[in-house]
């Protein structure tokens, strides 16, 4: 991607703390970890064997281990606009040479990846999609990138936790795009993609409810019930029509 290219993305850069955050044992363990054993548990078709997995967002990298481990791919490619973490990925990749010799890191914008229609059999989106101005045109690119009945495990925090004080606070997002629950998955179906409500989950985790991080219900104060609260996470494994 060209320098004029570069300053023609919409880009909210994320702050010092939040770079530093995507490198520490709770996002790997307690954010990461537990998100791509929950959309596994959401696949409903066959897998295909040795896929093709596309990290829409990969970041620093740390995906690629779990991921290796849960779907054996042959290939990965690690797709992500900031240069700095791309180069922290390549560490990542070198990592997982052994378990995955393929894989190939691209500096670009998820609204326009840098890939060949139908080139990948799995879309990985993770914390990604709230970090993003141009939402429907990046859903597309992930619907093109993808083969027919090829799988988008998306999971994403929702407008009631990004617009948090905490998290307006320490991080940086682009808060005209923020969706509910709801609203990320109608976009989902709007934008050419399958699930039942068996492939969706409303994940109800400590780390995000801002307001007391779940320490009113371990003490027996509340117990949220869906339905009845906020929902502050969605996770699915949506199927490209």
């Amino acid at each position: 991607m060209s320098p004029s290219e570069t300053s023609r993305v919409p880009f909210v850069p994320e702050t010092a703390f939040g770079i530093w955050f995507l490198r520490t044992h709770t996002w790997e363990h307690h954010v990461l970890r537990v998100a791509i054993d929950d959309l596994v548990r959401l696949i409903d078709t066959p897998l295909p064997h040795a896929p093709v997995i596309v990290d829409a967002g990969c970041g620093q990298g740390i995906s690629f281990r779990l991921l290796a481990d849960a779907f054996k791919p042959r290939r990965l490619i690690g797709v992500d606009f900031h240069a700095p973490s791309l180069a922290l990925a390549a560490r990542a990749a070198d990592a997982c040479r052994a378990q995955i010799a393929d894989i190939d890191l691209l500096h670009g914008d998820c609204a326009k990846l840098p890939l060949p229609d139908a080139s990948a059999d799995i879309v990985f989106c993770h914390q990604t999609f709230h970090h993003l101005v141009e939402q429907d045109r990046a859903l597309a690119e992930f619907r093109r990138v993808l083969k027919p009945g090829g799988l988008l495990l998306f999971a994403e925090s929702t407008d009631a936790y990004i617009r948090s004080w905490v998290i307006r606070l320490l991080f940086r997002h682009p808060m005209q795009v923020q969706k509910s629950a709801d609203g990320y998955l109608d976009m989902i179906r709007r934008g050419g993609f399958s699930f039942g409500q068996h492939n969706v989950s409303l994940p109800y985790l400590w780390w995000s409810r801002a307001k007391d991080f779940g320490l009113f219900e371990r003490i027996g104060l509340s117990r949220p019930q869906p339905g009845k609260r906020r929902e502050t996470l969605v996770n699915v494994a949506a199927v490209r029509n």
